[in-house]
């Protein structure tokens, strides 16, 4: 047995797992991290990107916060785009095309060079509890290791399994064992699993393409940079053409020693084009001659799959009237041979696979490395989970990642560094953290996850949020400032740093209105530093001002609905209240909100099968007080 106890636990390492251990030792306090193998830490599973619609928005509030993915996705990316410049600034999104490799090193060199973090190589077969209470965690050879609170963030390797055409096995990815034990454990402490399945495509020799008969897909100029501190490199070795000193990096990433691998090369240089080109009759052929032949149709997965990034058998079956889908040849680093045919996700045998790639424009003789599957993994119900995601079953136990059902590194990430956060705010004894719906599109995916819980892999979009134009990407860093004064990551100069520039901003939008100058704005007449007595400020700050006007009337009737459905969305349900007791509540209504316990009005409000009616009802009940 292990002599050390620490604070948090942390289990996996993959995305959600990094930012759990992070954030819970950039708190302060002891935390261990254990994987299955210290190179696997962060690794890409699939696609080597981050970001996108929805998705960048959940990244650039974990940056704002003091998370690490923003800063690791910029370091290492290879190719940076905006995604939707045409449309409204709700929507635009950044996408960050990064070098596989390079990501897991950073990450690892970041984590090995973290103050309070510790990490231990082994698999955990099962949770320390006595009496009912969590004690830590058992790991391999019966050893037990004591911890006051404990983060899962396992991903898909709980019960997976790999499936390539009429072949199946057990695995967490390809070449990496399942995690079994836990598993089983937890089902019989009463935790609701269910199955869902993924997939990945096959990689391709770069060298085996035709580039000639593709298209080319270059990255954008200035680099879409998400993170504070890569603009802050990239602009200061515009100016001085020189890179920052060491000692400022390492204070700007929370590390107790530099190593070259945190800033492989200045962030959004050199970048290297994608390509793309499209399916077509040929390999719609191919897929239907052969749909039996794949795990998916040939009856060997029964979980259920991503409807918003679909398997090549699945747009093959369920758009059969498009003569071709879109392929986006991706490149997997500036070192690596690999090619990520994005599009191509199958779980065909390895010889249709490359009958099929064969068959699209430019990849005649292309070669494949490795041969895409679909996995099948368990995963918890998510209703399960408070809006801290800490269970409501197991006190001290807190879950993240795909383990409660989504999909994508960015949702796993931002669970990830709330759960790690929370564990580390428990374990100190001290208040959690939580963020609604109406504040970020972290409070949106989790409010999201614990009141309607998951019948297919969630993934984040825009849409998902009902005030998406005050929730912007770009006004992340203001609108999270008060957590993160909160969390206590961001230093204080920093929090004061922000805290001035949204008085700026403020401060310029009230002038300019009162003043009548913002009509110039407004009407497109005129951009921010061409109006009298403007301020000599950021680009990003006149940004803020810029949006702010033109959209001054949409964003002022978002904030006052969200002030209006504060008093509903923060009034707590007591523990005492016994829905089965409320007589007027539609029988319907009383068996959903006794199976979720929603912590609040405003959760209870959004689980489907609960209407305004039994919200009411409910509200009187709290008021009028516990009967005795």
């Amino acid at each position: 047995m292990l002599k050390n106890t620490f604070d948090v636990i942390v289990i996996g390492a993959g995305h959600a797992g990094c930012e759990a251990a992070l954030a819970s030792a950039r708190i302060g306090v002891k935390t261990l991290l254990i994987t299955t193998s210290k190179s696997s830490i962060a690794r890409m599973s699939c696609n080597p990107s981050i970001g996108g619609i929805g998705k960048s928005h959940l990244v650039s509030e974990i940056d704002a916060m003091g998370g690490e993915m923003a800063r690791n996705a910029d370091y290492t990316g290879i190719q940076f785009k905006v995604l939707n410049r045409r449309k409204g600034p709700a929507v635009q999104a950044s996408r960050i095309q990064c070098d596989k490799s390079a990501y897991a090193f950073r990450m690892q060199a970041i984590i090995e060079n973290t103050h309070n973090l510790t990490v231990q190589e082994g698999i955990v077969s099962s949770l320390w509890i006595e009496k009912g209470k969590l004690k830590g965690v058992v790991a391999d050879e019966n050893i037990k290791i004591a911890g006051n609170t404990v983060v899962l963030s396992m991903g898909t390797f709980l019960n997976g399994t790999i499936h390539v055409g009429e072949k199946s096995y057990s695995g967490g990815r390809i070449g990496e064992t399942a995690v079994t034990e836990i598993g089983s454990q937890l089902k019989n402490l009463g935790f609701n699993i269910i199955r869902f399945k993924t997939g990945t495509p096959p990689r391709i020799h770069e060298n085996s393409i035709n580039y000639d008969a593709i298209e080319i897909q270059p990255g954008e100029e200035p680099p879409s940079l998400i993170s504070v501190v890569a603009r802050i490199d990239f602009d200061y070795k515009n100016k001085h053409g020189k890179s920052l000193a060491e000692d400022e990096i390492k204070e700007m990433f929370h590390v107790e020693h530099f190593s070259p691998e945190m800033r492989p090369w200045v962030p959004g240089t050199d970048q290297i084009p994608c390509y793309l080109t499209y399916t077509n009759q040929k390999t719609h052929q191919i897929i239907k001659k052969n749909l039996k032949r794949s795990s998916l149709y040939g009856g060997h997965i029964k979980a259920t799959g991503v409807r918003y990034c679909p398997s090549i058998e699945d747009k093959i079956v369920k758009f059969s009237d498009k003569t071709r889908h879109h392929v986006f040849i991706e490149p997997e680093g500036r070192s690596t041979i690999e090619i990520y045919p994005n599009g191509t996700s199958n779980s065909l045998p390895e010889k249709v696979q490359d009958e099929l790639i064969h068959s699209i424009s430019g990849f005649e003789q292309a070669k494949i490395i490795t041969y895409g599957y679909a996995i099948e993994y368990d995963l918890f119900d998510s209703i399960q989970l408070k809006n801290t995601l800490e269970s409501k079953l197991i006190e001290n136990l807190f879950i993240a990642g795909q383990l409660n059902g989504t999909t994508g590194y960015e949702e796993a990430a931002a669970q990830g560094f709330i759960a790690g956060v929370n564990a580390a705010k428990k374990a100190q004894g001290k208040s959690s953290i939580t963020i609604s719906r109406n504040e970020g599109y972290i409070g949106v995916l989790i409010d999201d996850l614990i009141t309607k819980g998951v019948d297919e892999p969630y993934r984040m979009f825009t849409s998902r949020a009902e005030h998406r134009l005050a929730l912007r990407q770009d006004n992340a860093m203001f609108r999270m400032a008060g957590h993160a004064k909160e969390i206590g990551i961001c230093s204080k100069s920093e929090i004061s740093a922000r805290e001035k520039n949204i008085q700026i901003v403020d401060h310029e939008i009230d002038r300019l209105i009162k003043s009548g100058l913002s009509k110039r704005i407004i009407s497109g007449n005129a951009a921010y530093n061409s109006l009298p007595d403007h301020k000599n400020i950021p680009d990003e700050l006149m940004r803020q001002i810029e949006i702010n006007l033109k959209y001054h009337g949409y964003i002022k009737r978002e904030l006052e609905q969200i002030a209006r459905y504060s008093t509903v969305e923060k009034a707590i349900i007591p523990p005492w209240i016994d829905y089965e007791k409320i007589k007027a509540l539609r029988y319907e209504a009383q068996q959903k909100l006794k199976k979720i316990r929603p912590q609040t009005l405003g959760q209870a409000s959004r689980i489907p099968g609960v209407n305004p009616a039994d919200i009411a009802i409910l509200d009187i009940w709290i008021k009028r007080g516990k009967l005795v």
